[in-house]
């Protein structure tokens, strides 16, 4: 005998009646004590697959919640784990195909020294294991009119995003021609080495060019690099889809410029804009947390920094801006967005507390 759970209802009204009942606890707090998987709002997806194909990258297979809708090629989801008691989020893009949503999602993570949660999915995650998940997102997708010829140029974790767009053109029968440019510290440390070689054998129109910097030879991008590739000869129109670290997308861009082609170049970055202080303009104020009854003085920050300076732990995930898992109620006080450089004083407002600092006193529903 199986329980089939209905979708939530459509009508708000009646949501809120069954919700009302349940109170103080959500709906999904109740149906996670029965099955984790077993969500009447939330999103989840449980670890189906595990390959640790590097010694610092794990590559999870994740079979999504009915909630799930897929993902366009190139956009990024929020995985969350619960760590020590504490949910964790991150951003991660899906390297699988574009697939409406019917199929698994595979991510790959790279364990970086100083990534608390990158380190903990690799090395604790287990089959059965269920994370939090959030719908697809981001504007680092494959255009509609693509033209006859891609190339994917991406260092490191970047290569994710430009996977999952060749391995959709390839799934869609693209018949242009596509180049994929990777850049790693060595072969052992690519975790699609044997797969991108498997692609350039079977497909005729797919160049894979390979590019090790911690090896005899080695080096970082260099224009003759992407000398020869087809569309991005005089007068080429290749579409280019960058994703790397900052040293590679700051060169990548100055190629572009330089040829005058930056109209062409597509690149995501999950970069933050570090928050900063107009030393003319003092900080003064109090930033007061109604919520656990805490207060501090204002020191600039953003106001998830300052929270987390004071002892609490607000709900937060990419600190970008990007996924909004760290939106509060700011009750009164003035806050400056440090992405844009606007002000806002309205009260009773939802705000992201990791891209806002005070000005002046601020009360916050924390």
């Amino acid at each position: 005998m199986s329980l089939r759970l209905p979708s939530a209802p459509r009508s708000g009204f009646l949501a809120g009646i069954i919700e009302a009942a349940l109170a103080p606890h959500p709906v999904d707090r109740y149906l996670e004590l029965v099955d984790p998987m077993m969500t009447w709002r939330d999103m989840r997806a449980k670890v189906v697959g595990i390959e640790r194909r590097t010694d610092r990258t794990v590559t999870l297979t994740l079979q999504p919640t009915r909630q799930w809708g897929g993902h366009k090629a190139g956009q990024f989801i929020q995985l969350s784990t619960v760590i020590d008691g504490v949910r964790q989020s991150r951003c991660f893009s899906p390297a699988n195909a574009a697939d409406g949503g019917a199929g698994p999602i595979e991510l790959t993570v790279t364990a970086h020294p100083d990534g608390f949660v990158s380190r903990h999915l690799r090395e604790h995650t287990a089959i059965g294991d269920v994370l939090g998940l959030s719908a697809a997102d981001g504007d680092f997708t494959l255009p509609d009119d693509l033209g006859p010829h891609a190339v994917f140029i991406s260092g490191g974790s970047g290569v994710t995003p430009v996977l999952s767009m060749m391995r959709t053109l390839i799934a869609n029968g693209y018949t242009g021609t596509i180049t994929f440019v990777h850049y790693a510290r060595t072969p052992d440390d690519v975790p699609y080495g044997v797969e991108l070689e498997t692609f350039a054998a079977a497909y005729e129109n797919l160049d894979v060019r390979m590019r090790y910097t911690d090896v005899p030879g080695g080096e970082f991008f260099s224009p003759a690099h992407l000398d020869g590739i087809a569309g991005l000869d005089t007068d080429g129109d290749a579409q280019i889809f960058l994703c790397g670290p900052a040293p590679l997308m700051d060169d990548v861009k100055g190629y572009c410029a330089q040829r005058d082609i930056s109209d062409r170049l597509h690149f995501e970055a999950f970069t933050l804009t570090t928050p900063t202080i107009d030393p003319n303009e003092p900080v003064t104020g109090e930033l007061t947390f109604t919520l656990s009854s805490t207060g501090a003085a204002n020191d600039g920050r953003t106001i998830l920094e300052q929270a987390e300076s004071a002892g609490l732990s607000p709900e937060s995930g990419c600190r970008m801006g990007i996924c909004f898992s760290c939106t509060a109620i700011k009750k009164s006080g003035c806050t400056r967005n440090v992405l844009t450089g606007e002000t806002d004083t309205e009260a009773d407002k939802h705000i992201q507390l990791c891209i806002n600092q005070p000005v002046g006193d601020v009360e916050i529903e924390v």
